[in-house]
C-alpha cells in the first residue's frame, strides 16, 4: 500500500517514517529500552514507573500506542495466593514488534540495555516485582532476544 502525499505523489517512505517516529518518541523509546534490558523482557507498570521519569498516566498512554502499533502487548500471569502482592500484568514485545525492532536495529542494543538495567539501582519494591513469576513470551520472541553473555573474568 502506498501513501499519497497532499501534493499528490506516492511516498514509499511514509511507513518507515511513521515507525521511526513511533520508536523515537522519548517515553516510548525508554519503554522499549527497558523491555529489551529486563532479564525476562516483560516489565510491570511499577517497574516502568520507577525507571522512567514520567507519571504513570503518561507511561500508560505510550504503552497503549506501542500496543496499537503491535510492538508490545500485555502478557498476564494468573495470580495466586503466593503472588498476591506481586504484579500479574506485564508488557513485552510481540513477534511483529520483534520484526520492527530488528528492522530498526534495536535488537543490536540488547546486551547494552541489559547491562544498563542490571547496573541501575532499584527500590525494594522494584526488586520484588523483578522477581515476580511471569508468563512465557512466544518462542520466536524469546529466541530473537537471546544473546551470548560474555564470560566473566574471575
Amino acid at each position: 500500500m502506498s501513501y499519497t502525499s497532499p501534493g499528490g505523489f506516492d511516498d514509499p517512505f511514509a511507513e518507515q517514517r511513521r515507525v521511526r517516529e513511533l520508536l523515537s518518541q522519548e517515553t516510548r523509546h525508554l519503554i522499549i529500552q527497558l523491555v529489551l534490558g529486563h532479564p525476562a523482557h516483560l516489565v510491570s507498570l511499577a517497574e516502568l514507573d520507577y525507571m522512567i521519569p514520567k507519571n504513570e498516566a503518561a507511561i500508560l498512554d505510550q504503552l497503549e500506542k506501542l500496543q496499537e502499533a503491535g510492538v508490545l502487548d500485555v502478557y498476564v500471569h494468573e495470580p495466586n495466593a503466593s503472588t498476591r502482592n506481586l504484579p500479574s500484568k506485564f508488557w513485552g514485545p510481540t513477534e511483529h514488534g520483534i520484526e520492527i525492532l530488528y528492522e530498526h536495529n534495536f535488537l543490536r542494543g540488547v546486551p547494552i540495555a541489559r547491562a544498563v538495567y542490571e547496573e541501575t539501582q532499584k527500590s525494594e519494591r522494584v526488586v520484588r516485582h523483578e522477581g515476580a513469576p511471569r508468563p512465557d513470551l512466544p518462542e520466536a520472541v524469546t529466541e530473537a532476544l537471546e544473546f551470548d553473555e560474555p564470560e566473566s573474568e574471575t
